[in-house]
């Protein structure tokens, strides 16, 4: 089964989908297999992290902004505005895609991840995110 889903971002940050991914993997009756995702877009990414505690999302976001800030004097890449340039370098460092192994129908993440949406960009925006059951 392929399915596209949405995650509508109203900022740059972290946004959980696990329990929309979960849901399409309840729709395919698929009970041992594998979900790979594609994110869409070059300006964000996907990552499973931590979604117990609030302050690491913060503190990811902070790290990361840090990292790669905005208005670099390197970049040549500035039609779209500040953040398209570190947007596109932060999608590198993270991941486009992500693979994770169902097993009696759940994905098999641990009890404190989460599957995040990553957006780079300032501006809302809604994501297309490519989901492979099978």
């Amino acid at each position: 089964m392929v399915k596209l889903l949405t995650v509508k971002t109203g900022r740059q940050g972290l946004f959980e989908f696990t329990h929309q991914l979960q849901q399409l993997l309840d729709q395919s009756g698929v009970t041992e297999g594998l979900c790979t995702l594609l994110i869409q877009h070059t300006s964000a990414s996907l990552i499973i992290q931590e979604n117990a505690d609030p302050s690491a999302k913060h503190d990811l976001e902070n790290w990361l902004n840090r990292l790669v800030p905005e208005r670099d004097s390197l970049y040549t890449h500035t039609l779209e505005g500040d953040d398209d340039m570190p947007a596109h370098i932060k999608s590198v460092l993270t991941s486009p895609s992500l693979s994770i192994p169902v097993l009696n129908g759940q994905l098999c993440i641990g009890t404190w991840q989460g599957i995040y949406c990553w957006e780079h960009r300032h501006c809302s925006s809604s994501r297309q995110i490519a989901v492979h059951i099978g």
